[in-house]
């Protein structure tokens, strides 16, 4: 069979092209080696109208582009379920590129990118369900044999194939490739986003310290005031982890903020800089869920300890408090 083919037609199909044992119990008993052979003759014949179909409509859709003074086209079959080798024989005399027992969530990819329509039947194969790729070829990579269909028109879907010396290696590769998609698709999703290196977190905690403390009234404004702290404690980490004095940085941030600047910590020099210029974002959706969790985490935490309260003093004698 061919390992590689060019300018190809591509078939998706769920349709077994092998001897299937029925869904019942049931079997088939034969008293001579001639009644043997018609089972097993009547089962292939089954099996052969099935392949002649798809060879008929590999002809038609080859036989029109070599008519049309194009490159020689190919044909590609792929199929969810088995062939067996009798219908291997059958396709590769046909110049048929087939591959068998393909995992559901790569037909389901695979039509988003090259195209075409799964048929769970050959009975009624016309042209128009088939997906199109440039390159369809098998690839060696260490002890697996890959697939690349590659070269294709309108494609709605990728894969991302991973190296690594090692499986950690390879872990952190795939977890910052997902956190970078999602971030994406997130910034996609809301079409907002936030200035980062900490600059929302430095302005927050200056309008916290600001109009809002002063417009608060009693132990409120404590309230304020720790909200306003803990704030802060974004862009005091982002400076710890630079490896620069956390005080230095966080005065010379809030300077810059108070003459009304998006000023966020830069953490090559360590010096108050401009996110939006520099090109350092933040999603929206993430801080969001960072306000309002927080929030939820503080009263849940408070209420274990009511609750802890509570439950020693129903510990003690008589009720005593």
């Amino acid at each position: 069979m061919p390992k590689r083919v060019e300018n190809a037609f591509i078939l998706i199909l769920n349709v077994s092209l092998e001897y299937e044992k029925t869904e019942v119990n049931s079997g088939f008993f034969y008293s001579s080696a001639e009644q043997r052979e018609k089972l097993v003759e009547s089962e292939r014949r089954f099996v052969d109208a099935k392949l002649k179909k798809i060879v008929e409509l590999k002809n038609l859709v080859c036989d029109q582009a070599v008519g049309a003074k194009e490159k020689p086209k190919g044909f590609v079959v792929i199929n969810q379920k088995g062939i067996d080798p009798l219908s291997l024989d059958v396709l590769v005399k046909n110049g048929i590129f087939a591959l068998r027992r393909a995992k559901r969530r790569n037909m389901e990819r695979l039509q988003l990118i090259a195209g075409g329509v799964a048929q769970n039947s050959v009975d009624d194969l016309t042209p128009d369900i088939l997906g199109y790729a440039g390159l369809v070829y098998e690839h060696t990579l260490g002890e697996e044999k890959y697939t690349f269909v590659e070269d294709v028109k309108e494609p709605k879907g990728v894969t991302l194939l991973i190296k690594g010396p090692n499986a950690h290696t390879i872990t952190q590769i795939q977890d910052s490739l997902r956190d970078g998609l999602r971030a994406v698709k997130n910034a996609l999703e809301d079409e907002c986003l936030i200035p980062g290196a900490g600059a929302f977190e430095v302005a927050c905690a200056a309008h916290l310290s600001g109009p809002i403390e002063k417009a608060a009234k009693g132990r409120t404004k404590l309230g304020v005031q720790a909200f306003a702290d803990a704030m802060l404690i974004i862009p005091k980490t982002l400076a710890a982890n630079g490896g620069f004095d956390v005080q230095d940085a966080i005065v010379a941030v809030q300077d810059e903020q108070s003459s009304g600047n998006i000023v966020g910590i830069n953490l090559q020099t360590g010096e108050p800089f401009d996110p939006t210029v520099e090109g350092v974002w933040d999603n929206y959706r993430v801080k969001r869920q960072m306000l309002h969790s927080c929030s939820v985490i503080a009263v849940n935490l408070l209420s274990t300890d009511e609750i802890l309260r509570a439950g020693r003093s129903s510990l003690k004698p008589d009720g005593a408090q």
